[in-house]
């Protein structure tokens, strides 16, 4: 079975071959694998710092270079702290340099007006 991560990096050495719908289509498997991944890091960091009393929170937030303070909803500080773990991975790497790649071709996941 592909992981994730093996699954983004893939797509990435296939974004030179593709064009147009292809893209798009490759673009849209990479967006899905993204929030498939962020949201199983979110479980494990809730899973890891949802005991954690708010202020504690705050700090790791604080740590992880991302905003947050004590008004806070604590959904959202677990929420900042599995994105900055998550950024940091192959994986949402992988898509970042997916996502670059396909913009200054011209495909992109939200339509034009």
């Amino acid at each position: 079975m592909t992981t994730t991560t093996q699954r983004l990096l893939d797509l990435a050495a296939a974004v030179p071959a593709s064009h147009d719908a292809d893209l798009l289509l490759l673009l849209r498997e990479a967006s899905e694998l993204y929030q498939q991944g962020l949201q199983e890091l979110r479980q494990n960091i809730e899973a890891r710092f949802g005991a954690l009393p708010t202020a504690d929170l705050v700090a790791a937030t604080a740590a992880a270079g991302m905003p947050g303070d004590e008004s806070s909803e604590r959904t959202e500080l677990l929420l900042l702290l599995a994105l900055a773990e998550w950024e940091l991975t192959p994986a949402a790497m992988a898509y970042a340099q997916i996502a670059e790649d396909a913009a200054r071709r011209g495909v992109c996941l939200i339509p034009e007006e």
